[in-house]
This record gives C-alpha cells, structure tokens and sequence, in this order.
C-alpha cells in the first residue's frame, strides 16, 4: 500500500469530518478506501453500517455535488441558523421552509414545486396588463431563492407550519441544546400493509444519552385527537407508529440511517453529533394551539378522558413556549 492510499485510507475514517485535502476527484476514492483504512488502522467496526459501500458512498457522492451548487450556497446560512431544514433521505436531500418542502436535491439537480417557482421579474413593482409581455422568467432557481421561498412559505398547513417552528429552534444545526431535532416527516413502512408508508413528524436526538426519539405534532383543531367516547383517532396512529419503532428490523435499519446521515452532516458542518445507539420505544404526542380556556376545559375533560395512560403527550399552547427540556424530563 502506498503512503498516499494509506493517507487517503485514514482520512476516509479518521479526519473525514473535515473534507479531503485531496481535492474532489479523489474523494470518492478515498470512500471507497475506507474500509480498508480501518482495517488497517485496527479501528472496530460500526455495526450498523452493513450497506456502507452502496447506501453511504453514494450519499456522500452526492453531497459532494451539493455543496458546489450555487443555490446551496445561498441556502447555507438559512440552514445553519434554522430557517431551512436540510434532512437527509435514502437517495436525495430535503429542504424545508416554513413547513413545505422547499427544494429536493438528487442526482438530476434541484426540483421545487411549480407554484414555488413561479416568479417572474420586471423592473417595476407593480405592472399593467398591457406589460406582462415585458415580464422576465427566472433562468435558475438560485437568482430567485428569496422569491421561492416567500412562496413556498404560503402553501403550509397548520400542523406543517407548527412542526417548522419547532425546527426553526431546534435543529441540529442551530441549537446548543443538548436535545435537537435530527430528521422530520421520517417515512416508515407500514408493517401491516408494506406497500404503505407512514411519515413521522419529528425525530429528536438526545446527544448526552445518544438516543433516538420520535415525536407526532397534532393541532388543537385536528379532528384525529377528539372523540366523544372512547380513545380518539390519534391513539391508533402513535399504536402504529410504537409498533414500528419497536420492531427489532426496523430499529436497526433506523440506527444504520442515521448513522450515515450524522456522518454526512459532520462533514457538512462544522458539528460533532456523536452516533445513536438506542430509540426510544415511546412515541409521544405534541398537542398545540389552544389557549387556557380550551387547555382547562375541552382538553382537559374531553381530550385527556378518552386518553389512554399508555400514550405520551405533551401540550403546549403556543409553540414559541416550547422548552425541549421540559417534554423531556423521564
């Protein structure tokens, strides 16, 4: 073995959180000399990355492209401090803004949804009829990113726009607290029914405890968390959702994902998220949006009553009260 594959081995292991001083056409040599490298440098295996040649190579591949994109350029600021959520996905790379998906990044480039980019330019801010013709389209989605996401901030329904402020405060790649959200809108497939999946709201991270928790946002107005007698729609849904977490498949799958997904983002960011080892076997529920008239009164009586005692919740009112630490004190 040569000494610059052996440097190119160790870095694939060892200094990866801080890029390849190689330059971008080696890099994914260098991955590919990984597990060689550490091998060689008797370091133990991570035993839950079994797929790291295909599923974790061509993630990193494909971030590589990434941050040399224009746009995401543009969008490293709105990241860092929490605006734009970036989560990764088997084979691409979501953004969200404002509780809709923003951009979608995979190896064909970025995509957004047609009403997001509809943006047009002129040199006056308010036009006539007769001048829509002078109107200019956009030529890239970079030159418009403000526009774009002025407009995808428009299209979120409440429960979307409750779990982005949520996000907004405790990303991963914002928040100093100790408890943050790694992943949103998690898609899990359904065990009874497997050409289905379910998304998850919210997946937070322990890093003191490294451990995985998921949570379920439901709005005071959700017709899913009421009922007149007995447990409300929502109880069958976070049943599901706890029989998925706890499936011993589906909990090994999930630490292999987002032990790839932290080594990603440690090399995105100047960050140092240690790996999961566990997952919570709860599910809780997040309950918003009321004000203490409802929270003593229909939430109390009726909400809570036909709540069974196996199902964890929390309320809070108004979102911009939210204290991590508290939904989190067993």
């Amino acid at each position: 073995m040569s000494k610059k594959d052996f440097e190119l081995a160790t870095i694939g292991q060892t200094k990866k959180l801080h890029g390849n001083p190689y330059g971008k056409n080696e890099r994914s040599y260098a991955i590919k000399l990984a597990p060689f490298g550490r091998t060689l440098l008797n370091l133990p295996e991570n035993p839950h990355r079994k797929n790291e040649n295909s599923y974790a190579i061509k993630l990193d591949e494909l971030t590589a492209k990434l941050q040399e994109e224009s746009l995401f350029k543009k969008m490293s600021e709105d990241i860092k401090n929490g605006n734009v959520f970036m989560a990764i996905r088997k084979n691409c790379i979501d953004f969200y803004h404002k509780g809709s998906k923003l951009f979608g990044y995979d190896k064909n480039g970025f995509k957004t949804n047609i009403k997001f980019a509809s943006v047009y330019k002129h040199e006056n801010t308010y036009i006539y009829e007769s001048e829509i013709s002078d109107c200019q389209r956009i030529t890239s989605f970079a030159e418009a990113y403000e526009r774009i996401k002025e407009n995808c901030s428009l299209y979120a329904g409440i429960e979307a726009n409750g779990v982005s402020k949520i996000y907004n405060k405790y990303s991963y790649s914002s928040s100093k607290e100790n408890i943050v959200i790694l992943d949103i809108e998690v898609s899990l497939k359904c065990l009874k029914n497997e050409k289905k999946q379910d998304r998850i709201d919210i997946l937070f991270f322990n890093k003191n405890k490294q451990r995985l928790m998921f949570c379920e946002v439901k709005h005071f107005s959700n017709k899913e968390i009421w009922a007149d007698k007995g447990p409300p729609k929502v109880v069958e849904q976070i049943e599901r959702y706890e029989e998925q977490v706890n499936n011993e498949t589906i909990r090994l799958s999930l630490l292999e994902k987002y032990h790839v997904c932290i080594d990603i983002l440690n090399k995105m960011f100047p960050m140092r998220l240690p790996y999961p080892k566990e997952i919570d076997r709860k599910v809780i529920l997040i309950v918003f949006g009321f004000d203490n008239d409802q929270k003593y009164g229909k939430l109390k009586a009726q909400f809570k009553e036909n709540l069974p005692n196996s199902i964890e919740f929390y309320q809070i009112g108004h979102l911009s009260n939210l204290k991590i630490g508290n939904m989190f004190k067993k």
